[in-house]
This record gives C-alpha cells, sequence and structure tokens, in this order.
C-alpha cells in the first residue's frame, strides 16, 4: 500500500456473492506496522474487521480464519498505519 489513505481492496458486483477465503498481508521494510479492514455495506455503513491489527516486521500473516462472505455491492477496504510497509492479497471467489 503506497499510501496512509483508505483503499479500496475489493468491491462485490451486483447480483454476485463474494466469498474471500484468504487475507495475506505481508510487511518486507523491516519495521512492524499496523493494518485496519473494513467492510462498508449497500447502506455506506462502515464495521471493522480488524481495527489496528499488528503486522510484525518481515513477516506475513493471514488475516481470515474462516471465509469471509461480501453480498453485492459491499466493499473491502484497508487502511495502512505508515505508506509502503503493508501488502495485501485477497483470495476469493464470486458465486453469481
Amino acid at each position: 500500500m503506497t499510501t496512509t489513505g483508505i483503499t479500496t481492496l475489493y468491491t462485490c458486483p451486483a447480483a454476485t456473492t463474494g466469498i474471500i477465503k484468504s487475507l495475506l498481508v505481508s510487511e518486507d521494510s523491516g519495521n512492524a506496522d499496523t493494518i485496519t479492514v473494513t467492510i462498508t455495506d449497500s447502506s455506506t455503513a462502515v464495521f471493522s474487521i480488524f481495527k489496528v491489527k499488528a503486522v510484525s516486521a518481515n513477516t506475513t500473516i493471514e488475516l481470515l480464519t474462516a471465509p469471509l462472505v461480501v453480498q453485492e455491492n459491499e466493499i473491502i477496504k484497508v487502511t495502512a498505519a505508515t505508506a509502503n510497509r503493508l501488502h495485501v492479497v485477497a483470495s476469493l471467489l464470486e458465486v453469481s
């Protein structure tokens, strides 16, 4: 993530259900950091999934312990505490 601003990771398309199987966060700058992950629903309400989750220096962590179901038009957003330290990868399946 090149910014500390809120970054959209995934938006579930209309008439679709997204099943996020994995959410990996990697820190490769040699500095511990934190990440916040939220979901915004179709009425623009924001819910925290992970709030200021610690990521140790030079590590990769799996945030999910079970699949995360995302309904149509819901948005997964991520925010790093520091720019240029964290990489986020989602593995998901869309069902329409």
